[in-house]
């Protein structure tokens, strides 16, 4: 089964797609022929990545500026779609390092704003309309195997994953009957440009080593679950929590 054929024509959204896996994420579309809208706060970062998704064999490719945790950007968003969508991938997230007796409780609501309303409210403009226009959607959320297991100084954001996950579950029980799925996508360790320093560090390489496969993710490594989530390969899937981490997760405590 040739998964990335199946995203030629179709009218992909990727939330948070600025950088890291939502920049990977829009490219992977792109070459296999979709349509790519990505959105993020800052409309003009996101110029470069709309010129190399065009070059990637984008069937269209387009920014639109986006503030997740605004109401009115979400819906401003969805306003300038060109095309009916397929997809949504809502992959807009933060993360704040601290220890949670620390953490500044702005800090807790700032990660939660993004990371969890945000999701939601993503998650419900787009409902709205695919129901309203009695059309299917697809609904991929990026949680985290954090949202599963535990990890020192990331409490929020382990917090927020959990509730990605369980709204995942939710969302597909009360919109399956729209025709609409909700699945989640959740990534283990990727190696990515931001963590590189931490993971070259005694305790990174330690964390490495509690990976049962002994390394680090790399971004394409979740491609194929990714297409498989983000495409019409996987019908009767929704409510999926879908780990890719190296088995990180059946490892010994």
């Amino acid at each position: 089964m040739d998964l990335g054929a199946r995203l030629a024509g179709k009218h992909i959204l990727i939330t948070g797609a600025s950088s890291g896996l939502g920049a990977h994420f829009a490219m992977l579309c792109a070459r296999h022929g979709a349509r790519v809208t990505v959105g993020a706060r800052r409309k003009e970062k996101l110029d470069s990545l709309v010129a190399e998704l065009a070059s990637a064999g984008a069937a269209s490719a387009r920014a639109v500026s986006l503030d997740v945790t605004d109401e009115a950007s979400v819906k401003a968003c969805f306003d300038a779609l060109d095309a009916p969508l397929d997809t949504l991938v809502n992959n807009a997230g933060i993360a704040l390092s601290s220890m949670a007796i620390d953490t500044p409780l702005a800090d807790f609501d700032a990660v939660m704003a993004t990371n969890v309303r945000g999701v939601f409210a993503m998650a419900q403009e787009a409902g709205r309309r695919w129901r309203d226009a009695r059309q299917p959607g697809n609904i991929v959320n990026i949680a985290s195997i954090l949202g599963q297991r535990v990890a020192g100084g990331v409490t929020p954001y382990a917090i927020s994953k959990a509730a990605v996950k369980q709204a995942t579950h939710a969302l597909a029980l009360e919109w399956a009957r729209f025709g609409i799925r909700v699945n989640a996508l959740a990534p283990g360790y990727i190696e990515t440009e931001i963590n590189a320093a931490f993971f070259a560090t005694p305790p990174g390489e330690a964390m490495i080593k509690r990976i049962p496969m002994r390394r680090l993710g790399k971004p394409e490594d979740l491609d194929a679950a990714f297409l498989l989530l983000a495409t019409d390969a996987s019908p009767w899937m929704t409510g999926t929590y879908l780990p890719v981490d190296g088995g990180h997760l059946c490892s010994g405590l």
